[in-house]
């Protein structure tokens, strides 16, 4: 069954006890940080920082977030960390399909170096530019192309308001447009649905829980995390509830029974119920036992 994906803590990568915490958090996975938390002059002693703490054991998925395509650092990144140990690549400022199949080309040279599956080693794109944002259906197409090596691409907020000039406020009203994008293109592509932006804002705990719930309401299947304080939060906004669990199984059946005697649409609490809402309602059962919630009716 495949693992949940609602939320991606990070830590930087040259700080070895966070570094190593990270893998234990709570986490659906954790991302070992060799970018932006990362010195310039400490990017290439991180590596090793980092690879250390993938041999430490850890109760989620790891990730190790590379420098982007065009900085010298990313070839070398990419070759330090590609080991038995690594679940996933995250790709920061992905704008060209061609970035993407380079670093396909590598990640499979080094896994037939070390004897690992082919594309075993997932990359987890970032969109954080316009540029990237204008090329998504190209570069979603060429994700697809590269054999599920890409199950799914994120969004970064920070650096794409700072491309546009855009200002990031609470509401998050201007996010709106490249959100709703990040879905539908995902879901044109035949790909996983996205994983949300970070919080930057790590006293305003409130709209947190407001901005997890638009991103929920918009199609997004998990969130980036840079505290642990928003593992539970971001865990719990993006789990179904109980009651829509209940009421699934509700759903399935009464529908199952209804369709046995020639029957399509129905009220169930008062809904109306047809194949869309049924199916909604499997999606909701199938993500309830991925997180281990097993209510029934």
């Amino acid at each position: 069954m495949t693992a949940p994906s609602r939320t991606f803590l990070f830590a930087p990568g040259d700080h070895a006890r966070r570094a190593e915490k990270v893998l234990t958090t709570g986490a659906d996975a954790a991302i070992l940080d060799l970018e932006d938390a990362v010195a310039i002059s400490a990017k290439v002693a991180a590596r090793a920082l980092v690879r250390a703490a993938l041999e430490r054991p850890r109760t989620c998925r790891s990730f190790v977030r590379v420098n982007s395509f065009d900085t010298e650092f990313c070839p070398g990144d990419i070759r330090a960390v590609v080991s038995k140990q690594l679940d996933g690549l995250v790709l920061p400022k992905l704008e060209d399909p061609a970035q993407l199949v380079a670093v396909d080309w590598l990640m499979r040279d080094l896994e037939r170096g070390q004897g690992l599956p082919e594309r075993g080693i997932e990359v987890m794109p970032i969109i954080e530019t316009a540029r990237g944002m204008a090329a998504l259906p190209v570069l979603m197409a060429c994700a697809v192309a590269l054999g599920g090596r890409v199950k799914r691409f994120s969004f970064g907020a920070g650096d794409y308001t700072l491309d546009l000039g855009m200002s990031w406020d609470l509401a998050e009203t201007v996010l709106e447009p490249a959100r709703a994008q990040m879905v539908l293109q995902s879901r044109a592509a035949g790909l996983e649905a996205p994983i949300d932006t970070v919080w930057i804002e790590l006293r305003e705990m409130e709209a947190f829980h407001a901005s997890c719930a638009r991103g929920v309401a918009l199609g997004f299947q998990g969130r980036l995390c840079i505290h642990p304080d928003q593992v539970p939060i971001a865990n719990a906004a993006y789990s179904p509830p109980e009651a829509e669990v209940a009421r699934a199984h509700r759903i399935v059946a009464a529908f199952a029974e209804a369709e046995a005697a020639g029957l399509a649409s129905i009220q169930v609490d008062g809904r109306f119920v047809d194949y869309p809402i049924v199916e909604r309602a499997q999606r909701v059962i199938a993500l309830a036992e991925r997180i281990g919630l097993t209510l029934r009716a």
